[in-house]
């Protein structure tokens, strides 16, 4: 029964949830830049612009992907065992923030 992981202490969370938001900032704004010369800033025009904001929404969406799998499988290989346990729980929380973040990203 040594073998049973212990928690992650309140100290160890915290660390975890102002990294996750540093993290997701720092992907934001560079995935913005990225993406900053595809689709149309003003969606209310006469013209179909979907085509082109489509492929800015795709190419945050998959660019976004990329990084949050790099980050888990970098932190799950770097972080010792009794903190491996938030990092898939960061990671779901990162995938629902990738369809949450693209409404900002047209604003």
């Amino acid at each position: 029964m040594a073998d049973v992981s212990e928690k992650s202490s309140k100290p160890a969370l915290l660390a975890g949830l102002l990294l996750f938001v540093a993290f997701e900032v720092v992907a934001f704004y560079g995935l913005r830049y990225l993406t900053s010369g595809l689709g149309e800033a003003n969606q209310n025009q006469a013209e179909n612009t979907i085509v082109s904001n489509w492929v800015k929404t795709m190419v945050f969406f998959v660019a976004h992907l990329a990084l949050v799998i790099a980050a888990m499988l970098a932190l799950s290989n770097r972080l010792p065992r009794r903190y491996r346990g938030q990092v898939m729980g960061w990671f779901y929380l990162a995938l629902a923030m990738t369809f949450l973040l693209i409404i900002p990203l047209f604003g």
